[in-house]
């Protein structure tokens, strides 16, 4: 069964373009030119990667990844003209996975695009490992389920790939650029992406354990021994 993408943007040439693009790489491929209508196609649809615009008529972007995050964790490519370093960093707090600027090369998409939805899919460690624990943090890899005690912890495909790295390097100490090369698979985002999901991870994992997701100044973040 092919796989499914969601391209949401509000030009007919823009999405004609991804269409024969992505068709030619072997993915289903569904539109929306709305805000709203992207969010009843991934409730409808369940598209399993959306391409998302920011400049849409009745919603940004930026609003859209915002209320497709309060139900699924699907995998978010912002594909947008808006290439300033505030759009990006406010792409990732909303939630998107990596971030495309317009014009951009079809082929480079495709790798990212199939990047992605690698790390969603497939466990996150290669020690075929079934479960993983932290102190009271369980992390189930082929379910990709994170649950403290009885509590389920809801998280992006990002997040949950620096979770399980972290946990697979207990009191190792990485940059911002190895984490962006090992875990986005890119060394050509802004680091300050990496603080801003480091930043969402620890809200979602709560104190105490988020006081062990530690930053060590001038180096970059480690998980605390257990």
């Amino acid at each position: 069964m092919s796989t499914s993408v969601l391209v949401v943007d509000d030009e007919e040439a823009i999405i004609e373009f991804l269409e024969i693009n992505l068709a030619k790489e072997g993915f289903k491929v569904l539109t929306a030119s709305t805000g709203e209508e992207a969010i009843n196609q991934v409730k409808e649809s369940k598209p399993e990667l959306i391409l998302l615009d920011v400049g849409l008529p009745d919603m940004d972007g930026f609003e859209v990844c915002r209320k497709v995050r309060a139900f699924t964790n699907v995998p978010v490519i912002m594909v947008t003209a808006r290439g300033e370093d505030e759009d990006k960093m406010t792409g990732f707090e909303t939630g998107v996975d990596d971030y495309v600027v317009k014009p951009f090369n079809p082929k480079l998409l495709v790798a990212r695009i199939n990047a992605l939805l690698r790390r969603a899919s497939a466990p996150a460690t290669g020690e075929g490992a079934n479960k993983m624990a932290y102190r009271n943090l369980q992390v189930d890899i082929l379910r990709r389920k994170v649950t403290i005690g009885e509590r389920t912890v809801d998280l992006t495909p990002r997040e949950y790939d620096l979770l399980v790295y972290f946990m697979s390097h207990p009191g190792q100490v990485f940059s911002r650029e190895q984490l962006l090369k090992d875990v986005w698979g890119s060394e050509f985002l802004e680091a300050r992406s990496v603080d801003v999901h480091i930043k969402y991870l620890r809200e979602k994992l709560r104190a105490p354990l988020s006081e062990a997701l530690q930053t060590v100044w001038g180096k970059g973040y480690r998980l605390a021994e257990a």
